[in-house]
């Protein structure tokens, strides 16, 4: 498993950790209305999963900004901010901050995409930060565990990587 910490405290990750060449593991979400998401919901799309502990921390927000900016400029790839918020906390968040452009999932109810995507931080019930690239064939194109909760993403090789998927 990749080794993570949270403000600079080992954390136990639960879960599978996905590799490059991976098929994508499917999960339940909730979406911000209530309804199911799950990998087959974005099929044939490219998608950039975004992994954030809360949307409403400094570095999460600056993340889900930064990939909303992104996705203005990207054809055919959507970007999925997934976090344990409750849904209507992220519709909250997403109107307030007038993002239109990135897609937020709920991962509270069940964990699912959180123990799939091995992300789970056992000691908080949170997902840790982390990147992956989908392609349209549900492979792992690109994976980022970030090592550490406060950092941010290499966003550059992950818009990059999502780029080489198309």
């Amino acid at each position: 498993m990749a080794t993570v910490t949270f403000k600079h405290t080992p954390v136990t990750l639960i879960g599978n950790e996905v590799k490059v060449g991976d098929k994508a593991p499917d999960f339940i979400a909730l979406a911000n209305d209530m309804s199911e998401v799950s990998l087959a919901s974005s099929k044939g799309e490219i998608r950039l999963f975004s992994v954030v502990p809360s949307i409403d921390t400094g570095v999460c927000d600056t993340q889900t900004r930064r990939f909303n900016e992104e996705a203005a400029n990207l054809a055919n790839i959507e970007i999925i901010t997934v976090s344990v918020d409750l849904p209507f906390a992220q519709r909250r968040w997403c109107a307030a901050s007038g993002l239109d452009n990135v897609i937020t999932v709920s991962d509270h109810r069940d964990l699912s995409f959180g123990e799939a995507y091995g992300v789970v931080m056992k000691e908080l019930r949170l997902l840790a930060r982390a990147i992956f690239v989908v392609d349209t064939n549900d492979t792992v194109t690109y994976v980022e565990y970030v090592s550490e909760g406060s950092n941010h993403p290499n966003y550059e090789a992950a818009i990059s990587a999502a780029k080489a998927a198309n």
